[in-house]
């Protein structure tokens, strides 16, 4: 058995699966929101707080782990242990809970995700665009069938755009719209970028990973929109009911309360990314970074060059006890 820990910004992942016969049953899922990235947009630290969720968090991971024969598994930091002062103390802090943890940069996150999201689509040499937002990046890759032609990483994110524009409470809905422009607005100058790379090499299939993209379809599709799917028309339909049930705390059908406050920011990012790549629809990928990592852990032991060929870290032998 194998285990993929994924300590992202906003949440810490753990995946459990086996190798059967050339696949990869999933055993065990656990996903905790640790917000790990919050503030760092300001301070440029872990904050305590934070610092001790994410704790906690491992802790409970390591006890799931140690129920199951791991043989293997692999802990990836992103982008808040990517840009903060005090990452090495949470990743020393983290091997004294018997979790060694690798941080990665945003290039090596891309080509995880895309690998991760290819294993549940067909191998064609189809142009996709793939897209992951995060809590504090997203990654934007293109690729046809194990080929990657772009792959790149922006320093923008749902826990970093909540912090920088919707930090504020008793706004008006006007105020908060326009609170929203400026965000889409700051989102765009990201995304733009990297687009006339993205417009070169051209695309036929967009697919979206990650819980933000997940909310956002879930809300639309329960205002009428389309199931699995999002388009823009869909996206800019919704902002003033969006904006409403943030300014009137109202329920919101498809709005989970744990993602209540990065509804708004993740908007704003989405919103700005089919702008600036011009895309009208985008489908949902279930699978993306931990997959991405548990079947190039597997493949790696059974059919790849060494793992320290691969430019990417190396996984930990588990530790029982």
């Amino acid at each position: 058995m194998y285990a993929c820990i994924d300590l992202g910004s906003n949440s810490f992942h753990l995946l459990i699966g086996e190798w059967e016969n050339g696949h990869i049953p999933i055993i065990e899922r656990c996903s905790e929101k640790v917000q790990l990235g919050e503030g760092v947009s300001s301070s440029g630290e872990i904050s305590s707080a934070s610092f001790e969720r994410g704790l906690a968090t491992l802790q409970h991971f390591k006890s799931l782990m140690d129920e199951y024969p791991i043989q293997q598994y692999w802990a990836l930091g992103t982008n808040t242990f990517r840009v903060t002062k005090n990452a090495s103390d949470f990743v020393n802090a983290a091997a004294g809970i018997g979790i060694d943890i690798s941080i990665i940069s945003g290039v090596q996150e891309a080509v995880l995700i895309y690998a991760g999201v290819i294993t549940a689509l067909p191998i064609t040499n189809t142009h996709r665009l793939i897209i992951d937002i995060g809590g504090g990046s997203t990654e934007v890759i293109i690729g046809k069938s194990h080929e990657r032609l772009i792959t790149e990483s922006l320093a923008i994110g749902s826990v970093a755009w909540r912090d920088q524009f919707f930090d504020e409470s008793n706004l008006s809905i006007t105020a908060l719209e326009s609170q929203m422009g400026l965000g889409v607005a700051a989102a765009l100058k990201e995304f733009q970028s990297v687009a006339v790379g993205v417009r070169k090499v051209g695309w036929n299939e967009a697919y979206a990973s990650s819980g933000t993209v997940k909310m956002l379809i879930t809300i639309c599709h329960e205002q009428g929109f389309g199931e699995s799917q999002i388009s823009y028309r869909a996206l800019q339909e919704v902002k003033s009911t969006l904006a409403t049930a943030i300014v009137m705390n109202s329920e919101l059908p498809g709005l989970k309360e744990r993602r209540r406050d990065l509804l708004l920011s993740g908007w704003c990012i989405l919103s700005a990314l089919m702008e600036a790549y011009e895309i009208n629809l985008i489908k949902f990928s279930a699978t993306a970074l931990r997959e991405g990592m548990l079947d190039f852990m597997v493949k790696n032991e059974k059919t790849y060059p060494a793992m320290e060929q691969s430019g990417l870290p190396s996984v930990s032998l588990a530790a029982k006890g």
